[in-house]
């Protein structure tokens, strides 16, 4: 039922101004001629112009080439029996602080010992007493000292904690420093 009242039927023409086709396209140099009228300035997206097959270089080598340079930004030490829940936390507060972060290289420790070779780094992120010691064992005094680690709360007690949580936040927040005055 409408404004008009029940025994209204709508005409066939309000009907078939709804359902009208669209409007057939304006050639390109009328809908130029518009837009100068309105005074609106069209932007023209760019082309990237076209590379030779001769100089293009694959994206892998220029990555290695670039870590081989530039050494790994960040390396983040977790304990070997996180759960689903914690992991999914780190992996949030990691990519919260941006793609050098999240991105960073994951090593784990078992048993007091890292579970692979830790590379070079200008800072390491590490989660738990346990897991610090455990790279101070396996990283050379040099690197060390040239290098910037943070320690954070084990990511158990991360899940659970408040202070735990901001503790984590502040440790991300010196990472971030650190990482942002070794890039100038």
């Amino acid at each position: 039922m409408d404004d008009m009242g029940t025994g209204y039927a709508p005409s066939l023409k309000a009907q078939r101004g709804m359902n009208q086709p669209m409007r057939q396209p304006i050639s390109a140099s009328q809908r130029a001629r518009v837009l100068r009228a309105l005074g609106v300035v069209p932007w023209v997206r760019r082309m990237a112009p076209e590379v030779p097959a001769s100089r293009v270089v694959s994206a892998r080598l220029i990555n290695e080439v670039s870590d081989a340079s530039a050494g790994v930004a960040c390396v983040v030490v977790v304990p070997e029996a996180c759960s689903t829940r914690e992991l999914d936390l780190l992996g949030r507060a990691l990519s919260a602080c941006g793609a050098t972060v999240a991105r960073a290289a994951r090593v784990t420790v078992s048993g007091g010992q890292l579970a692979a070779d830790v590379p070079e780094a200008r800072a390491y992120l590490v989660f738990g007493e346990a897991q610090a010691h455990a790279l101070g064992r396996s990283l050379p005094a040099a690197v060390m000292h040239r290098a910037q680690i943070v320690l954070a709360d084990e990511p158990a007690l991360v899940l659970t904690s408040a202070a735990a949580k901001r503790r984590l936040w502040s440790a991300l927040r010196s990472l971030r420093r650190a990482l942002a005055t070794a890039d100038c």
